[in-house]
């Protein structure tokens, strides 16, 4: 059959060049993904498999999880070949570090790609309560922001130590930007600029302590600001890109075209796609209710589920690098392995399209010309 719209042309993990269509209309079903095929970012060498696992729930995210809980979903990660791992000094209050950092250490350092995030300094606090945003049993460290040059190495040496890795792969920006500051933003942000926080990464990257530098956060905009006064090489970008919110398709176009590998998260928009009727993490609007449900019929009608659609989409656009999916246990990465190496045929893509249900320009998985 068929296919119209722009052209577009981007290399697999096998290094096949894929040139097509950004309209879909053929009928073939492409081989699905596995989550142990690699991409690399396309200015540093750092690879990683296209599903990693995001660890804030080894802090406890919601509710108490065991370490054997957590030890469950990092080795049946590993078995399934994932060897991308996301964690962060605020998860649990350090508690994600200290616990992903026990498990990847029984591993030789070569065979797995780390990252971790600078932006908040933790500090010895007993007055940290049984749950504190979130995490439930919170260790007694309570975090400041900072993005100073001072703070940004004082909570990378933090992390070393509590990771036993002296150099994590990639180093994140953690939680900036206007969302989630307010009012405080530009104060932050001066930090992160005048203050010496770019500078500190800078440094840290060029004396090879880390190899890749970005930002990890919930809003494109403040990326797109920060490519204009720093040379980032990657950004961890949670919810703005998905099958449900493609507002930012010329932002990640510009990531495409600049070299900024993009690491998707919240690939499920805080649940809103795999079933939970949230987004944001608040009750969903009747408007964003009626395109789930919208999605979720054309889903029934092609024999597709919802979050297989959920977790690929996103790795279709050049810029994306990885989908980080986060798993409290053995049972829920298995069923985000299932749902990710899914086959899904190259019709429902289109019909996606046709129903108007993503944006005109989005690449679209197995899209060939």
């Amino acid at each position: 059959m068929g296919v119209t719209g722009t052209p577009f042309e981007k290399t697999k993990a096998d290094g096949r060049i894929v040139c097509g269509h950004l309209h879909q209309t053929t009928n073939v079903k492409v081989p699905a993904m596995k989550v142990s095929d690699k991409r690399k970012l396309p200015h540093r060498d750092v690879e990683v498999t296209i599903m990693g696992l995001g660890c804030a729930q080894m802090g406890n995210l919601y509710r108490l999880t065991p370490y054997e809980e957590s030890k469950g979903a990092f080795d049946k990660a590993w078995d399934s070949g994932m060897r991308y791992f996301d964690t962060a000094p605020f998860y649990g209050y350090t508690r994600s570090e200290r616990r992903l950092g026990t498990m990847v250490t029984e591993h030789d350092r070569s065979e797995y790609t780390l990252s971790t995030k600078v932006g908040r300094v933790m500090v010895p606090d007993e007055t940290v309560g049984p749950e504190e945003d979130t995490y439930v049993a919170p260790l007694p460290f309570r975090p400041l922001y900072d993005y100073s040059y001072d703070a940004i190495m004082r909570s990378f040496e933090a992390s070393q130590q509590r990771l036993g890795v002296l150099k994590p792969d990639i180093l994140y920006i953690h939680d900036i930007g206007p969302y989630t500051h307010g009012d405080k933003h530009q104060h932050y942000w001066d930090q992160l600029t005048t203050g010496g926080g770019f500078k500190a990464l800078g440094k840290l990257r060029d004396e090879g302590s880390t190899k890749a530098v970005g930002l990890g956060v919930n809003e494109w905009e403040v990326v797109r600001d920060a490519m204009e006064v720093f040379d980032i090489d990657a950004a961890m970008l949670a919810g703005r890109y998905t099958l449900l919110e493609q507002q930012s398709l010329s932002f990640m176009n510009a990531c495409a075209e600049k070299g900024v590998g993009i690491v998707v998260a919240g690939a499920f928009n805080s649940g809103i796609l795999a079933g939970n009727r949230k987004f944001n993490y608040k009750d969903a609007p009747a408007e964003l209710l009626a395109r789930v449900d919208a999605l979720h019929d054309v889903c029934e009608e092609m024999g597709v589920s919802l979050q297989a659609a959920a977790l690929q989409f996103p790795l279709a656009h050049p810029a994306s690098v990885t989908v980080v999916s986060g798993a409290r246990n053995a049972e829920q990465l298995t069923s985000n392995i299932a749902w990710f190496e899914q086959d899904i045929p190259d019709a429902f893509w289109a019909e996606l399209h046709r129903r108007g249900l993503i944006a005109e320009g989005s690449p679209v998985p197995g899209a060939k010309g």
